[in-house]
């Protein structure tokens, strides 16, 4: 059944005034409510989980101005797209911990960009550590909701990320449901393979607008399911019994016309908790960059526009979880 309210999950913590998955950002997304936050995770290249949105690492961090890394810049195609940059599974993790975060979006947000070069990076271990003692100094109990990244393209690296993961998550003792933990990736073999180890979690498969998942290309090539087909009631049907739900893009709830017109909400989330699947939704965001055409407002790519009625859609949709960058404007509004 769908919840009254929706979770409220900090979006790599609180990115909108802080640089993202930095201690800070988690920090003050504990202190703005939150029902769970979310870590992203790659991996070093000893194996260690290190919570980056990207194993590319140069948006986020100072590694490019690191002229002892220099040599580590090259090319690599991850999930069909040539990418140029430094990526973590490149570095040690002792080699990590000496980097620094940063703002990914700078001119959108400048004030957060003011703490860049501050604040180190963060192990899952780490992570899951803070969450902890947040829930025990507020007195409740506050959830992690962990996406896994680019599980295909790391495994033809080398690193198992199940067994990373099942692993890290048993020595942390957040494994066996004492902890509201939550898994989700835009594949699902690896979701299979963890629910296979005995990690107790709700398992959650992300659905893009558009699309397809790396690990069925891999498989299947152009057979491969589109991420909108498994959003369309037969591909939902697919899925029940495999996952616990879905987190779809908010442009497949928002429903834009070629206008840029809200039309939702869509049915894709009433099809789903029709099928007994829970349905998560992301990212809901304030700035008129992030929002469709007809509720920007004045002021530019950073300044606020109608980012009530984009919310106010997806909350009468019914989500059962919504993630955002500013935690404290989405418990102000998604809990009336």
């Amino acid at each position: 059944m769908p919840r009254r309210t929706p979770l409220v999950i900090g979006h790599r913590g609180a990115p909108g005034y802080r640089p993202e998955h930095s201690p800070s950002s988690y920090a003050l997304a504990f202190a703005s409510g939150v029902d769970a936050v979310e870590p992203d995770v790659v991996v070093s290249r000893d194996g260690v989980l290190v919570v980056r949105h990207e194993n590319e690492i140069s948006g986020t961090t100072d590694v490019a101005d690191r002229p002892e890394f220099a040599d580590r810049r090259t090319a690599k195609a991850v999930d069909g797209e040539l990418i140029t940059g430094w990526f973590a599974e490149d570095f040690t993790w002792d080699e990590l911990s000496t980097l620094r975060c940063r703002e990914r979006l700078p001119r959108i947000r400048p004030r957060s960009a003011e703490q860049d070069d501050q604040e180190p990076l963060l192990r899952l271990r780490d992570l899951l550590a803070m969450v902890e003692s947040a829930s025990r100094t507020r007195e409740r109990e506050i959830g992690v909701v962990l996406e896994l990244k680019h599980p295909t393209f790391l495994a033809s690296a080398g690193f198992d990320m199940a067994a990373l993961v099942a692993a890290e998550l048993r020595a942390a003792g957040w494994a066996s449901g004492r902890h509201p933990l939550t898994i989700e990736s835009f594949e699902c073999t690896v979701l299979d393979e963890l629910q296979s180890r005995g990690i107790s979690a709700v398992y959650i498969y992300l659905l893009e607008a558009s699309g397809r998942p790396a690990d069925l290309v891999a498989a299947h090539g152009a057979d491969a399911p589109t991420y909108r087909a498994t959003a369309r009631p037969a591909g939902l049907d697919g899925l029940v019994g495999r996952v616990d739900g879905i987190s779809v893009n908010k442009r497949m709830i928002l429903a834009p016309d070629k206008l840029g017109r809200i039309t939702g909400p869509s049915r894709v989330v009433a099809d789903a908790h029709e099928r007994g699947l829970l349905v998560f939704t992301w990212t809901c965001r304030p700035e008129n960059r992030f929002l469709v055409r007809s509720v920007r407002g004045p002021g530019g790519p950073a300044a606020h526009g109608d980012y009530e009625a984009e919310w106010a859609v997806i909350r009468d949709a019914e989500v059962d979880g919504v993630f955002v960058d500013h935690p404290d404007l989405a418990v102000a509004f998604f809990r009336p």
